[in-house]
């Protein structure tokens, strides 16, 4: 059996899943889906808000600013579907 995901792989995929989700609720601008998008973009934003307060490794400093970055591109995508 695998490993289990340590919390660096778990913010990854949730960034990964809320990602998704922003791609396909702006695709079809239902107003369901938008508001799950939104509130899975926050629990990212929360769990890497979360791990950035734990992480004292540098090494890992640009993997959550890339992280960030993709969170900051998928608010602001949905900002523009919402207007």
């Amino acid at each position: 059996m695998g490993e289990p995901f340590n919390d660096l792989q778990q913010v990854e995929l949730s960034i990964d899943a809320a990602q998704k989700m922003v791609g396909t609720a702006t695709m079809s601008m239902e107003p369901g889906q938008l508001q799950a998008a939104e509130e899975a973009v926050q629990i990212a934003k929360n769990a890497l808000n979360e791990i950035k307060k734990q992480n004292n490794d540098n090494d890992h400093n640009k993997f959550l600013e890339e992280q960030k970055s993709i969170l900051n591109a998928c608010t602001e995508q949905l900002k523009e579907a919402k207007r």
